[in-house]
């Protein structure tokens, strides 16, 4: 059987290659480099694209494959917020790399549904321009309105620190992500703002209270780019079956985070770590969502993944066991990337 094409819902491509030496690094990409994503891999792998990041990192936080992370119970403190005008320094350097990655054809941005499959059928890669941490957006919005005429369609108000929009989960294991208050009323405006716009609000990283109030004032359905099911894996970063029948009632979507440390039973960050977890994973949000509202969120680029994977070009192995674990062709077409556009088209209309 030939297998289905990967669309996913996270990598940190573009801050990799920001790192690398931005524009100046591109060849890292389009020739093959060191890290989980480049051109090359993803064609031996079969990636057809998916939600590219623009991070901006702070300055003084542990990284996630800390060693701190590799021996739980671990509990990293929240960074400190960063401001509007450095966040905008390192958002417009990361979306540069995105179209200029684009113009010399090492990938196409998709700014509708339709035009997903469509790429993916030209043997390109399909990129969705997507921003993990609001920080770049301003209380007035003026740089969202930028951003989406740029490409813009993905947005999550926080990654795991606090934003003038929200609050994130601290990465900690064992915990929950009940740790404090939601939105706050830019949070709000801002949800509101990108339901008008079109673009889909990201709940991964986001509290608890935070999802919850999304969930009150989005009128599209939620989604949870790269998290798993707190019910195998007790980190603060992954969904209580609560929130996946949110989730569910709204016809939304998550997509499977590989991050070992996310998947474990023990909250490990160990890449020797088989790839029945994944199926656990699969199978448990499966059991709360339906087969239409699962997919991939592998974080390639951000976090250490099951050494059976290794990067993109290792895809094949995931589709293998998927295959020996029962899921037929149509399941796997659904989970490997139909299930995505289906989501997208509600998200951003036609």
């Amino acid at each position: 059987m030939k297998q289905p094409l990967i669309f996913d819902g996270h990598n940190d491509l573009l801050l990799k290659v920001q790192r690398a030496g931005g524009l100046s690094a591109l060849s890292d990409y389009m020739e093959g480099g060191p890290g989980h994503l480049d051109l090359p891999k993803a064609k031996a792998g079969g990636f057809g694209g998916g939600f590219f990041a623009i991070y901006v990192p702070s300055a003084s936080n542990a990284d996630v494959d800390d060693l701190e992370v590799r021996d739980p119970p671990y509990d990293l403190p929240l960074p400190d917020a960063i401001g509007w005008e450095d966040a905008m320094t390192v958002a417009m350097s990361q979306f540069a790399v995105l179209l200029r990655l684009e113009e010399q054809g090492g990938l196409k941005i998709a700014r509708t549904a339709r035009e997903i499959p469509e790429i993916m059928a030209q043997c390109k890669v399909a990129a969705i321009a997507h921003m993990e941490g609001a920080e770049a957006i301003d209380p007035d919005f003026e740089t969202l309105e930028v951003l989406y005429a740029a490409g813009l369609r993905s947005l999550g108000p926080v990654w795991s620190r606090p934003t003038i929009y929200g609050h994130g989960v601290p990465f900690r294991f064992p915990s929950d992500g009940d740790i404090g208050p939601g939105l706050t009323d830019h949070g709000v405006r801002l949800v509101r703002r990108c339901d008008e716009m079109g673009v889909m609000i990201d709940l991964s990283h986001l509290n608890e209270a935070g999802f919850w109030d999304v969930a009150r004032h989005s009128t599209k359905p939620l989604v949870a780019t790269h998290s798993n099911a707190h019910a195998l894996s007790a980190s603060a970063r992954n969904l209580t079956d609560k929130q996946l029948d949110a989730i569910a009632e709204t016809d939304g979507m998550v997509g499977l985070n590989f991050a070992t440390a996310f998947l474990r039973e023990d909250g490990r960050m160990d890449a020797d770590t088989p790839l029945d977890t994944m199926l656990r994973h699969l199978d448990h949000l499966m059991s709360r969502l339906g087969e239409d509202r699962v997919g991939f969120g592998s974080d390639f680029d951000g976090a250490m993944v099951p050494a059976e994977i290794g990067d993109v070009s290792g895809l094949p192995a995931l589709r293998k066991a998927m295959m020996d674990h029962g899921y037929d062709a149509a399941l796997l077409e659904k989970l490997c990337h139909r299930n995505w556009v289906r989501v997208l088209e509600a998200s951003w209309g036609h």
